[in-house]
């Protein structure tokens, strides 16, 4: 069947990485997680000192940063230049430096081609907030996963301080609300479905429902790309 690429976009919260992991396993695809990208060069450039709004500074960081995602244990690492750099970024600080890098244009021009470059040969689960609308417009499948904010605030807290009491999850709404605002409002490829993705509502639904959902909709997709070959 055709090797396609899966475009899967959506906020913090939404479901992106564990549905995108679970559907690349599925499908036997390759994943590849664009927004570990943005906090990788988020979190080298804090670490360097460098002002995060450098351009020029930030995109010879990009250059000499090699990328890449494998399988190891069960679980999808983040490697940069070789070094599994997967836990420093998940961190807070992480995510709001990468929320900071990627409205820089020059910094998403470079790891759009580098992501451009990962998913040419198909096969590939991508999730992002651009993937569907800039990285790759062409893909035959597009997704767009949403969820209320309370439950984005509610998973992200439990993701990242393992509770979900009602301080966590104010403060974790805040912190989205506040990335959300720069997302959405950027001039260079703000956070927006792609004109015809398919958008999936993920706050009262399991994460194997969602997964059955998307695997049934990418062998639909592969099926009807075989049949006009």
């Amino acid at each position: 069947m055709t090797a396609l690429i899966v475009a899967i976009d959506g906020p913090a919260g939404a479901g992106k990485s564990t549905v995108s992991r679970r559907l690349a396993r599925a499908l036997g695809y390759r994943y590849v997680d664009t927004g570990a990208m943005y906090r990788v060069i988020g979190v080298l450039a804090a670490d360097a000192g460098l002002d995060l709004a450098d351009a020029e500074a930030l995109a010879n960081l990009c250059d000499r940063t090699t990328i890449d995602f494998v399988d190891r244990d069960e679980q999808v690492r983040a490697l940069a230049n070789g070094r599994d750099v997967s836990a420093t970024i998940r961190t807070p600080a992480a995510s709001q430096q990468a929320s900071k890098v990627s409205t820089v244009p020059i910094v998403r021009e470079r790891l759009v081609a580098k992501q451009r470059a990962l998913g040419a040969s198909g096969g590939v689960v991508m999730e992002g907030r651009d993937i569907g609308t800039v990285v790759f417009p062409e893909a035959p499948v597009k997704i767009f996963l949403e969820a209320s904010a309370r439950e984005r605030a509610r998973r992200r807290a439990m993701e990242l301080n393992g509770t979900a009491g009602d301080a966590a999850v104010e403060t974790m709404a805040s912190e989205l609300a506040e990335r959300d605002a720069r997302d959405r409002g950027r001039v260079h490829s703000p956070l927006r479905p792609a004109a015809d993705a398919v958008i999936v509502d993920t706050t009262d639904q399991t994460i194997d429902e969602v997964v059955q959902t998307l695997e049934a909709l990418v062998n639909r997709c592969a099926a009807a790309l075989a049949s006009q070959k």
